[in-house]
């Protein structure tokens, strides 16, 4: 006599696979993510190496971005970031090479600056393959679109307050910093820290001139507040707002690996910092030379 499963019992075996699954499935979420977290590390890690290797061929840092300014300081172009210089020391000299670092990022000669590049990409945030830098009136508001650039999430440290001009980090407007600067030390010093796309967009190319960054993607994260456009490469511990604070401004800084951000140190080493640090901590931690004194590892 043949025996076959009643309905009953392959009920029962399907419910037990679901109960499996949703058992295996956080675990193996979890996984990933902490593949795609390790990933990010290596990432800053390389770039670390690369800004070190450029400061032994130059005797400085890269520039937070160039660019040439009118009387009343305002930027004139062509606006170029530390991510573009370092792109030899991440074996991505082809594009370097073709870069017009005398012409405007926008310039229809500098297509490239719209190329991926993964060492710039955290694997935990989805972006797009480019994004739109704007033009923007006093409230925000589109006026109109300047160029497309290529994204990335990983922004130099401008230090305690919003990036520009003479910033106390490492990164400014055609800034030159040495190491011999950095009397705050380098293993306390942030140089470089993660931005998902969540809170506010970045890119490798640099400052786009006349480019407004603005909180305008429907979610809860990022405050409605205009930035300038050396907040697509540069960001700021000022404000009192500490990583993934949902109120942070849009060039601050912000990840998907949890309540906190990685950052990179001017010594090399990558380190996570919780949304919890204490914020005169975090803050001394931005700037290189103000001496003030920080207590435990980062």
């Amino acid at each position: 006599m043949r025996r076959a499963f009643t309905l009953v019992e392959v009920l029962v075996v399907i419910a037990i696979i679901g109960v499996l699954v949703a058992l295996l499935l956080p675990a193996v979420q979890a996984a990933r993510e902490a593949a795609r977290r390790s990933q990010c590390t290596n990432n800053l890690k390389q770039i670390g190496l690369a800004l070190t290797s450029y400061h032994d061929a130059c005797g400085r840092l890269p520039p937070g971005y160039i660019s040439k300014f009118d009387a009343s300081g305002t930027d004139t172009g062509p606006g170029w970031g530390w991510g573009a210089f370092l792109l030899p020391q991440i074996e991505q000299a082809p594009i370097y090479n073709v870069i017009h670092f005398d012409r405007a990022i926008e310039d229809a000669s500098n297509g490239v600056r719209v190329a991926n590049i993964a060492t710039y990409l955290c694997p935990s945030d989805t972006v797009q393959p480019s994004w739109r830098a704007m033009s923007r009136d006093m409230q925000g508001n589109p006026i109109a679109e300047i160029c497309e650039v290529a994204p990335a999430n990983y922004v130099g440290m401008f230090g305690s307050t919003e990036p520009g001009v003479d910033g106390d980090g490492l990164f400014f407007r055609n800034s030159g910093v040495h190491f011999s600067d950095i009397t705050d030390g380098l293993s306390r010093t942030i140089a470089v820290g993660e931005r998902s796309h969540f809170l506010g967009v970045a890119t490798w190319a640099g400052s786009v001139t006349g480019a407004i960054l603005f909180d305008d993607d429907g979610d809860d994260v990022g405050r409605a507040h205009p930035e300038e456009g050396s907040g697509m490469i540069l960001g700021h511990a000022g404000e009192h707002a500490t990583p993934n604070d949902p109120n942070s401004d849009v060039n601050q800084f912000y990840s998907f690996h949890g309540n906190g951000a990685n950052f990179l140190f001017m010594d090399g080493h990558v380190s996570f910092i919780p949304r919890s640090i204490d914020y005169d901590t975090y803050r001394a931690l931005s700037t290189r030379a103000t001496g003030e004194s920080i207590s435990g590892d980062y």
